[in-house]
């Protein structure tokens, strides 16, 4: 038999649908259980990646390509797993095959409907992801009454019923305080809207500022019909990798077994030495994060979890400074007390001269760098621009007139004008040259990294940019493609083309970025150290 756990939400959005749904997954995973994650999108898009950053935070790229929400990467780093682009459905994932299929006659001349073409098709999508694991845990986007979540729910109401699967409904939603009290009246009408769609949730995900008060438990269970082991409280926290710990104390991984009639299994709980490094840091440092998409911080999440990842392994805090790259185009004051610097990826020419600008602040004065794919090639054009004197140096990204593209589209990106899925995507095999940073860093000749780029370095520009003290210190298998770049006169700043945070886990953070956190705290010490020197007292 084959069991489900289905998260949705209600009363507003941004509740932590998925770091609840990630968090459980995190428990069960750990108590002996194959579980998998799948993520429904109500949205027509085919997938996330035309999508901007302000609307739906950062694309999340996975090892086949695929170009998903934000919440697969949660999923991702909690199992410690990779997951497939079969993990994420959409309405235009949906509809599209749907529609293929009826153009094809597959359905013998029916009148194509929602019930039951477009439910069917649903169901069977979530069968085929769900395939080899004891348990799948579904969150469904957006919030209960939304129209478009509409055919995902009654497909999954049906499937309740379906003979050989096993289902818990979890609804998560909000109880807010008015004065000192906790107000349950949201929570009740959220589940009055679940219900008079057919579904009666088995497990309530209450956030709260603290802890629900016995009172507050006593009425929603009133309420809802949700027996009181069910209503678990999911309080603020202040680290993401706190709430399994927050879950399994609330008795929902108990409770789940309980409800799937499991046997007991033992939770190794590995994450304990991880959240007390988190809780009690012994250092700390201050980055800065050089993007245009600063005011959305989600944009960054994989950066922002990379040095939680860092953080649970060394004990080194990483404060981070966004700074809107737009505004060190006039001044780069905004860099003067940092212990590093880091440019992110993006698209568009909005921010470049702003993250140039970065990159040319951290090398003259010295200060710890790490370049992330567009970040790798503001490097290139800040190196070509002011060590070669090539002024008008550019991505034809940003000035197809450029007379140095010093960054130029890949050749097999000319011509294409579709945007969708079109990139260099996904896991690449990056080859490191013997006695670099990126040699000592990764200890391998050959890693595995993902990629969302359409321009790379000119190969033209290589040699005269490595006679300047630049070194390419790997290249992909494919072609000779520039991958890692650093520069021979220091060893804290580095710069790659392929996206190292996607692959980042708490209990094996991506290796760029623990180096990083380390020159960080070096060169803060050294700072530190000579302004003490220079004290009177």
């Amino acid at each position: 038999m084959m069991h489900y756990i289905v998260v949705t939400g209600g009363v507003i959005s941004g509740l932590g649908k998925g770091t609840i749904t990630s968090g459980l997954s995190y428990l069960l995973k750990n108590s002996g259980f194959r579980v998998t994650n799948i993520k429904i999108d109500p949205y027509i898009n085919y997938d996330a990646g035309t999508m901007n950053p302000y609307q739906h935070g950062e694309v999340f790229v996975l090892n086949d390509g695929g170009e998903v929400d934000l919440d697969l990467g949660n999923y991702e780093r909690f199992l410690d797993t990779a997951l497939t682009s079969a993990n994420n459905i959409t309405t235009g994932k949906i509809y599209k095959e749907v529609i293929e299929k009826e153009r094809r006659g597959d359905y013998l001349g029916s009148t194509v409907q929602i019930i039951p073409h477009i439910t069917n098709e649903i169901k069977a999508r979530i069968r085929k992801a769900a395939e080899g694991y004891d348990i799948a845990l579904i969150e469904v986007g957006g919030t209960v009454g939304d129209i478009e979540s509409m055919p995902f729910l009654e497909a999954l109401r049906q499937m309740r019923s379906d003979k050989g699967d096993s289902m818990i409904f979890g609804h998560v939603t909000l109880v807010p305080e008015s004065g000192s009290e906790q107000k349950t009246k949201p929570t009740q009408h959220s589940v009055k809207e679940l219900r008079a769609i057919g579904i009666q949730p088995d497990i309530l995900f209450c956030r709260s500022s603290r802890p629900l008060g016995i009172d507050a438990r006593k009425k929603i269970s009133l309420f809802t019909d949700v027996a009181g082991k069910g209503i678990i409280s999911v309080y603020d926290v202040s680290n993401v990798y706190f709430v399994p710990m927050v879950l399994e104390k609330q008795g929902a991984l108990e409770y789940t077994r309980e409800l799937f009639k499991f046997d007991d299994h033992e939770l190794n709980y590995t994450l304990r030495e991880f959240t007390r490094n988190i809780e009690k840091p012994t250092e700390e440092v201050t980055v800065g994060l050089i993007g245009k998409y600063v005011d959305m911080q989600d944009a960054y999440i994989s950066h922002k979890e990379a040095f939680s990842h860092v953080t649970g392994n060394t004990g080194i805090k990483v404060n981070i400074k966004w700074i809107d790259s737009d505004d060190l185009i006039k001044s780069t004051e905004q860099l003067d007390d940092l212990d590093g610097i880091l440019i992110p990826g993006g698209f568009g020419y909005r921010g470049v001269e702003g993250k140039i600008a970065a990159a040319k602040y951290a090398r003259e004065k010295r200060i710890p760098y790490l370049g992330i794919c567009l970040g790798f090639q503001a490097s290139v054009i800040e190196l070509s621009r002011n060590l070669l004197k090539l002024k008008d140096a550019n991505s034809t990204e940003f000035d197809p007139g450029t007379q140095d593209p010093v960054i130029d589209i890949l050749p097999e990106q000319r011509g294409i004008k579709d945007l969708g899925g079109t990139m260099r995507l996904g896991a690449k095999t990056v080859l490191i040259k013997k006695g670099t940073i990126a040699y000592e860093i990764n200890g391998s000749e050959r890693i595995s990294e993902r990629h969302r780029h359409r321009y790379e370095v000119n190969p033209e520009y290589i040699e005269r940019l490595e006679e300047k003290g630049a070194i390419f210190s790997g290249t992909d298998d494919e072609k000779i493609r520039m991958e890692i770049l650093e520069l021979n006169d220091r060893d804290n700043y580095i710069a790659t083309q392929y996206h190292a945070e996607f692959q980042s886990r708490p209990l094996n953070p991506s290796k760029v970025h623990l180096y990083f956190i380390k020159k960080s705290l070096e060169y803060r010490k050294e700072k530190r150290g000579s302004i003490y020197a220079g004290s009177t007292e």
